[in-house]
């Protein structure tokens, strides 16, 4: 045995052979002889084995290896390597041990290696217009759409739909200049929508601007146009609109006509709402309802004539409803006859009770409410209230005559002079005067209805500055400018203190 090995040993790579006979010695059984093997077939084996790498040896037996696939792996064509050949080392490692990975990391903190790369966010569009705009941020749907956001046509109604409030009125104009640019501006509900929306804001210079533009018209268009003129005090304008519409050759309809009522009122047009009103049955064959009789007596009302008012409503083809009787009340509390709107109120009860709550005027409260003006310039609002103490002025400066009639406060005339110094609207429009550009309309809203004195005094500025003044109180929209207003003086002269003829007229009438 051992000058056997010696041979071998001498005959083959040593550690080949130490090898050879390590596993000859495990594996073969005990005997007292070995035959020798012969040196050729040795030879030849440690030959065979020499190129193999001196490490790549296996303490244990590898396993059988599968079949091979008829087509090899990956659909190549079958292995044809030596059966005998060992495999190769990184085929039949040990797994890796459960203990040798690292430890996870703890919350929140992830290893470098493992975080993947950031993703970029994805670019604005139209959706993010869309809640911005139902959040209020028109100024960031602004912004987003010079940044190149392009919405498409329910995207541009969502957005004009937001601008209902008066002081977005310069985001609308942007959001319309996008418009006008995008290949949707002939779509008709957009831009029925934007008269709309102009309309509500007070700038019907815009919304006529629109009119003109619009390829297609319906009769939507004509109603918004006309119905925005009277709601804007500029009842005139809505007459000749109502004029164009006929030399168009539009049909007017039962709706067209309410609009039409509706301007009559704000012009204080009685003779022409008198004709407009016969010409329904009598030029178009439409029966009037009784929408049409209230905004007739809406027109008799607003123009301070309420005896008519009511004698038109005695010569009514139908049973007088609460609805007249309504509109009756609500134009005699303008007027300030309080018999008669006692007397209506009385009846709209009477016609249906369950109105009997809403007819009872709310008791003021002690203290006297300060007024919030909100002044749109330099995306500013301003806020403006009574002083606490009222002091005396030594120099007099006086451009106008003040009406001292509207102060309520029980102090002397001097003071009564001063305080209508410091009403609200004048100190908006003053502090608007001094910081936006000349020649400019300016936008001031008031929570409170604005006295005479102050109408008055904004009347005189308008001459004065050469510009429109623009002055929504909690009941309507005042343009004043050449030293006029559109409401045509509505708030003035007779209209604040009851006239004595008027009342006596009306107990006559109501047997009082």
């Amino acid at each position: 045995m051992a000058s056997s090995l010696i041979g071998i040993l001498r005959a083959g790579s040593s550690i080949l052979a130490f090898a050879i006979v390590k596993a000859g010695v495990r594996a073969l059984p005990r005997t007292p002889k070995i035959s020798p093997l012969p040196s050729r077939a040795l030879t030849a084996r440690c030959l065979s084995t020499s190129s193999a790498a001196p490490n790549s040896f296996q303490r244990y037996p590898p396993p059988p290896s599968p079949p091979p696939h008829p087509s090899g792996p990956r659909g190549y064509p079958q292995d044809h390597r030596n059966a005998n050949q060992w495999p190769s080392q990184n085929q039949h490692q040990r797994p890796p041990s459960p203990f040798n990975n690292p430890p996870a990391p703890f919350a929140g903190h992830s290893p470098v290696a493992n975080v993947p790369p950031p993703v970029a966010p994805p670019p604005p569009g139209p959706v993010d217009l869309v809640a911005l705009a139902r959040e209020g941020k028109l100024k960031e749907v602004v912004d987003l759409l010079n940044q190149g956001v392009r919405p498409d046509p329910p995207t541009f109604f969502e957005l004009v739909a937001s601008c209902s409030d008066p002081k977005h009125l310069d985001e609308l104009k942007k959001i319309f200049e996008f418009f006008f640019r995008s290949p949707f501006r002939a779509d008709l509900q957009i831009n029925n929508k934007l008269l709309e929306m102009f309309s509500k804001c007070g700038s019907m210079a815009d919304a006529r601007r629109v009119f003109d533009r619009m390829p297609d018209r319906t009769m939507d268009s004509w109603h918004l146009m006309i119905d925005g003129y009277a709601a804007n005090n500029l009842g005139d304008d809505g007459l000749q609109m109502f004029e164009q519409m006929r030399k168009a050759g539009v049909c007017p309809s039962s709706r067209t006509f309410l609009s039409v009522l509706a301007a009559c009122a704000s012009a204080e047009a009685v003779e022409e709402g008198f004709i407009h009103f016969d010409a329904i049955y009598k030029d178009y064959g439409i029966t009037p309802q009784i929408e049409h009789y209230i905004g007739m007596i809406e027109v008799l009302g607003k123009s301070g004539h309420l005896n008519e008012a009511v004698e038109f409503i005695e010569k009514l083809p139908f049973e007088t409803p609460a609805a007249v009787w309504e509109v009756l009340m609500n134009m005699a509390r303008a007027q300030g006859d309080i018999d008669l709107e006692d007397r209506a109120g009385e009846l709209m009860v009477f016609m249906d009770p369950s109105k009997s709550i809403a007819s009872k005027i709310p008791t003021p409260p002690a203290k006297r409410r300060s007024g919030l003006n909100m002044l749109d310039g330099r995306n500013k609002l301003g806020e403006y209230r009574l002083p606490p103490k009222i002091e005396k002025k030594v120099v007099k400066e006086q451009v106008y005559v003040p009406d001292t009639r509207y102060v309520l406060h029980d102090i002397d005339q001097e003071a009564k002079e001063q305080a209508l110094l410091y009403h609200s609207e004048r100190l908006a429009i003053a502090y608007g005067l001094i910081s936006t550009p000349a020649r400019t309309p300016l936008r001031i809203i008031k929570n409170l209805r604005i006295c005479g004195d102050c109408h008055n005094a904004i009347k005189i500025m308008s001459r004065i500055v050469g510009r429109e003044l623009i002055v929504r109180d909690n009941k309507r929209f005042h343009h004043f400018k050449d030293g006029k207003c559109s409401c045509g003086d509505y708030w003035m002269g007779q209209r604040w203190v009851t006239s004595t003829e008027t009342a006596i007229k009306t107990k006559r009438l109501w047997g009082g």
